[in-house]
């Protein structure tokens, strides 16, 4: 399947977001997912079905001081 991932084309087998985050080698517990300009919630990420041309945006959190 064909989707864009932070801006950048990619081909992946993932058909839900937590498996998305798995291929790309992402630990959830640090990330938020949006796809479509819609937040995906984390309880949801198991469960989202991603479709062909979806554009995802993964933010990953940094803390600092």
């Amino acid at each position: 399947m064909r989707l864009k991932v932070n801006g950048e084309f990619i081909e992946c087998r993932a058909g839900t977001v937590g498996a998305l985050l798995v291929e790309l080698g992402i630990s959830a517990p640090a990330v938020a997912v949006e796809v479509n300009l819609a937040v995906v919630r984390k309880q949801d990420f198991g469960s989202f079905a991603l479709k062909e041309g979806d554009q995802v945006e993964v933010v990953n959190f940094v803390g600092g001081g």
